[in-house]
């Protein structure tokens, strides 16, 4: 077959998806914050900084985050349109305002950022799966915070460093809402930094965003490197109330230490032979802490390995857990282990929006765009969520999420005709589209 290639005097557009995003941005306060911040060294601009973001946020939404990538959509009918903007910047423009506003000592951009990511969760009003406890059913939402290395190697991008997985990069830090996976809060970390070094702050932050978000209680889940006396006292402060999870770091401690302890404290089980399970938990004081924290043990004692093979010397695995959890501690080690689910959506920032390799050279505006990040990872969650709500779509498979990719292939990237008619707007999609009816569904929705 022979084709003859024509250009059309119609409007078609392989992104009608963004108006899903575009009808989500006009539920927020996003767009009159951030104009009324001036803009440094501007005293005028063509631009406003609702254009320069929502055009950004629009070029996440389809998994593109270099600022190159704006060019084609400047003359594109249907992209400022479904955003609401009344002009694209060009890709010098978009650099250069992010790299004069992202700098602000305040903050500004950011924090307007997070505070209406938040808000607009509790808008939409977003199904939460809470975990349940315990005979007198205490509902808990999961808060997972933890750090993530990003692969930034061959640059020379400012605050790049040595990672622990053995690249040059940066080493963000995230707080997800399980088991959803919304994106609560960010900060971009140089890998140099100790990852305790202004977590405090950090899960102040979080906490409160959780409470924007949801009126369930938080239960803060972190890894060893946060066993930190001042996140204790955040979690047990009046203002930031939360149970917590935090995994031990045991140092210096030694397992066979540990292991007496175990005997002396925890119920053995013996799943088979030459391995013994120890699990039980003690109330253990803590300098700078008026009260006794709870930890919850799990030592495993091997003196032969799965395949027989018998041991000269027993291997001794030790785990710990600082909980204010009363629950069983086989109960307390399984809600911690889901806390892995998030090594998930560290992936999908990664890789479904291509914001591993951050797109600029200035540390602050790398911040920035993480920002505009989470805002955009959590309007495709969003659409995401809402698209399982119904049957009325072409997976049938069940999911308890959509990866962001599915989203921005079958939602965001629907190809359709643009027609602009009595003063109306329509976007005519394909006839057979499997996926017309969810589209629908969400638009009016999101309305």
């Amino acid at each position: 077959m022979h084709y003859i290639i024509e250009e059309s005097d119609e409007i078609l557009t392989t992104h009608s998806g963004l108006a899903l995003v575009g009808r989500l941005l006009g539920k927020t306060q996003l767009a009159s914050r951030l104009n009324a911040f001036d803009v440094p060294e501007r005293s005028y601009t063509t631009i406003s900084n609702r254009g320069v973001a929502y055009s950004y946020l629009g070029l996440l939404c389809q998994g593109k985050s270099d600022f190159d990538h704006i060019e084609p959509f400047r003359e594109d009918e249907s992209f400022p349109d479904a955003l609401g903007v009344a002009h694209v910047p060009s890709s010098p423009t978009l650099r250069q305002r992010l790299d004069l506003v992202a700098p602000d000592a305040k903050r500004r951009w950011q924090r307007a950022i997070l505070e209406e990511s938040a808000r607009l969760l509790r808008i939409i009003n977003i199904p939460l799966t809470p975990i349940v406890l315990g005979e007198d059913k205490r509902t808990y939402l999961p808060l997972d915070i933890d750090v993530s290395p990003f692969d930034n190697s061959g640059t020379k991008k400012e605050g790049v460093s040595r990672t622990y997985k053995g690249c040059d990069g940066y080493a963000p830090i995230f707080a997800y809402l399980e088991q959803e996976g919304y994106a609560l809060n960010v900060e971009l970390r140089t890998e140099s930094t100790h990852c305790q070094k202004g977590t405090a702050a950090f899960l102040v932050q979080s906490i409160r965003y959780a409470h924007e978000v949801s009126d369930i209680r938080p239960l803060v889940r972190m890894d060893a490197g946060n066993d930190s006396v001042e996140n204790l006292k955040v979690c047990r402060s009046e203002e930031t109330a939360a149970d917590f999870i935090i995994r031990k770091n045991l140092r210096k401690e030694s397992p066979e230490a540990w292991l007496l302890t175990a005997q002396q404290h925890g119920t053995c089980e013996q799943p088979r032979e030459g391995k013994k399970v120890y699990r039980g938990a003690l109330m253990s004081p803590m300098k700078g802490l008026e009260k006794p924290v709870r930890m919850v043990f799990e030592v495993i004692e091997r003196t032969m390995l799965s395949d027989g093979q018998i041991l000269l010397i027993p291997q001794i695995e030790v785990s710990v857990y600082l909980t204010s959890l009363p629950d069983d501690p086989s109960v307390v080690i399984d809600v911690y282990h889901a806390h892995g689910t998030m090594e998930q959506f560290h992936s999908e920032i990664k890789t479904d929006l291509d914001l591993e390799r951050l797109p600029s050279g200035k540390f602050a505006t790398n911040d920035l765009v993480l920002h505009f990040g989470l805002l955009a990872h959590n309007l495709l969650r969003i659409m995401g969520q809402e698209s399982l709500q119904e049957q009325d779509g072409p997976l049938r498979k069940k999911a308890q999420r959509r990866r962001l990719r599915t989203v921005i292939q079958n939602l965001i990237t629907l190809a359709a005709k643009m027609i602009k008619h009595a003063r109306q707007m329509r976007l005519r999609l394909g006839r057979g589209n499997r996926w017309l009816p969810v589209f629908r569904r969400l638009y009016e929705a999101f309305g």
